[in-house]
């Protein structure tokens, strides 16, 4: 087996032990409602967290270009309640259109 498979394999292994630990220690029992709300905010945090890294940096630096525009057009429609295919597409076209641009 080449290195890239063992490695495959063995990420496999650590992210079921992962999946599998958190079920294991609460042996069934619920979890307490302020964990539940804190842990109900990681998903959105994380998923902020990385569109702001990858729209605004680039190799520890701070990057404004056209991906910052299509972001901003993105809250621009989400803040005038468009949905998600319309808020996407308006992303899409204003960075296109800045890239074209520049």
């Amino acid at each position: 087996m080449s290195a890239v498979w063992t490695t495959i394999a063995g990420l496999t292994v650590v992210t079921v032990a992962i999946k599998a630990a958190g079920p294991v220690a609460l042996g069934g029992r619920d979890l307490p409602e302020w964990a539940m709300s804190i842990i109900a905010l990681l998903a959105p945090a994380l998923l902020a967290a990385l569109v702001m890294v990858e729209t605004f940096s680039n190799d520890r630096t701070l990057v404004l270009d056209a991906r910052a525009g299509g972001v901003a057009a993105a809250a621009v429609a989400l803040a005038l309640r468009a949905s998600l295919p319309v808020t996407v597409t308006v992303a899409a076209v204003v960075a296109a259109g800045l890239r074209l641009v520049t």
